[in-house]
């Protein structure tokens, strides 16, 4: 999402600076394609976006992140049709740079809240002491088990996954 922002925010610079020639119709008839396609991928995404079947609350960062990205699509659909309809009625042709750079900082905005929750997964911040002493408990509670390293993350809401060097006489 960063780099689409950045990208956007480029593109819209240059187009304040030499603005080109835009096809109206065609482009509105994208952009509404677009905003049709992105509505459609977050209505199929809402029901896994959040909860689990049984109701409880879970945070699958991946659907998150494919969640808002639609979401963002979708915003920058609606966004852009409204300046392109003001350029073409209106002759406002810098209002399609400008809300260029609206969405890219709105995508900025929400690219970094998802950078800032999942930072702590791939840094695994998120692996709770508790969790990886009741691993290394059960492992050692069964005969001359020790653990000489450990290394715990989460790969899904409830999943967990571990690299063990185990030191054992069996």
């Amino acid at each position: 999402l960063a780099a689409v922002a950045i990208f956007i925010a480029i593109e819209s610079v240059q187009r304040f600076i030499n603005p080109s020639i835009i096809h109206f119709n065609e482009a509105i008839a994208v952009a509404v394609l677009g905003l049709t396609v992105n509505l459609v991928c977050a209505f199929l995404l809402y029901g896994h976006h959040g909860h689990s079947d049984s109701g409880k609350h879970r945070h699958d960062h991946n659907i998150r992140g494919a969640y808002l990205h639609v979401l963002a699509d979708a915003l920058t659909s609606i966004l852009a049709i409204f300046a392109l309809f003001s350029g073409k009625f209106f002759g406002w042709i810098w209002l399609d740079p400008l809300i260029g750079i609206a969405g890219a900082v709105l995508i900025t905005r929400w690219s970094y809240g998802l950078l800032i929750d999942t930072s702590s997964i791939l840094l695994d911040k998120n692996i709770a002491l508790e969790k990886t002493r009741e691993i290394i408990n059960t492992i050692e509670s069964d005969s001359d088990n020790r653990i000489a390293d450990i290394h715990v993350w989460k790969v899904g809401p409830a999943d967990y996954a571990a690299i063990i060097s185990l030191v054992t006489h069996y």
